[in-house]
């Protein structure tokens, strides 16, 4: 009972990190399935069950909330479907650990271009019309995202929010919950195929109702936190997250040791928390305003 309100409150802040930032259940939940014993598929199949309901949750609420641009879902969703029902049968019969370095290296690229695109040349303006995006360009991206998704546990988000956000063909929240509201079909073709190949009896429903459940909580915050929050906060978090997320696991295939591996941590949480705070000045988000401080500064010494 212990360890199930354990997943619940995993699957709580798992969701509430995708639902708002576009990514991070599957990465979350699979670390902490696989970190108990469990096998990388059996991990993958019990959280694509889980997300059947989360992700028709956060779909759900970004739709409400008007997140979500509709022929980019379509198009995410149907290539991605496909591949993700390739990628579970897959996993079924091979090992995944094989090339999750390459995928972790790709990432936290896009995690650093992201955090250059709306930190550094903020100032260009973000396509309006989403409809520039091209008609074929999203094919491809959601058949590799579908695939890496089914085999990791997670992928869907880490590898379409930051194309999405790169490209500024998209607004943030609109790539979020795009990526977020299409996630659904993913999942849903991924799961019948682990039902195929693996079986109803190696699916764990104690950990995927937990799951689920701390998930379905999760998700009207997390749309309403996506909707509030500016664009190049959210763009810093998202980059952030890809960044920390992929050095973990890049520590983990190198096998650093216990104190270079504490200290690279801590140095990139350090260093996102500082490019959070230098986001929330540049939009006057702080408590305090440095600028008008400066002027009253100079005032006083000119009288």
């Amino acid at each position: 009972m212990h360890k199930l309100f354990i997943f619940a409150l995993a699957g709580f802040l798992a969701q509430l990190i995708d639902g708002s930032l576009g990514m991070g259940f599957g990465a979350s939940s699979s670390s902490i399935l696989l970190t108990f014993g469990i096998a990388p598929a059996i991990a993958s199949a019990t959280i694509h069950f889980s997300e059947i309901a989360t992700t028709a949750a956060s779909g759900t609420s970004h739709l409400k909330f008007e997140n979500v641009h509709k022929p980019t879902m379509i198009k995410l969703a149907i290539p991605g479907a496909i591949t993700s029902f390739i990628g579970a049968a897959f996993l079924s019969h091979i090992h995944s650990d094989l090339i999750k370095p390459f995928i972790a290296i790709f990432l936290l690229t896009m995690g650093i271009y992201i955090l250059y695109q709306f930190l550094y040349k903020r100032n260009q303006t973000v396509v309006k019309d989403p409809s520039t995006i091209g008609r074929y360009a999203m094919i491809p991206q959601g058949a590799v995202a579908g695939f890496l998704d089914a085999i990791g546990g997670g992928g869907w988000g880490p590898v379409n929010t930051p194309l999405l956000l790169a490209q500024k063909k998209l607004e943030p929240r609109y790539a979020i919950g795009t990526v977020s509201a299409s996630e659904f079909f993913v999942t849903i073709s991924a799961s019948i195929s682990f039902i195929i190949f693996l079986g109803w009896s190696q699916i764990n429903w104690g950990l995927v109702i937990a799951l689920s459940i701390g998930g379905l909580i999760a998700a009207p915050f997390a749309a309403w936190l996506v909707k509030i929050l500016p664009m190049n906060i959210l763009a810093v978090c998202v980059g952030g997250l890809i960044i920390f997320t992929n050095s973990s696991s890049l520590i983990s295939v190198f096998q650093l040791n216990a104190t270079t591996s504490i200290v690279i941590k801590i140095a990139v949480i350090l260093l996102w928390i500082g490019l959070i705070i230098f986001a929330l000045y540049q939009n006057k988000k702080l408590p305090i305003d440095f600028s008008k401080k400066k002027v009253n500064v100079n005032a006083n010494e000119i009288d």
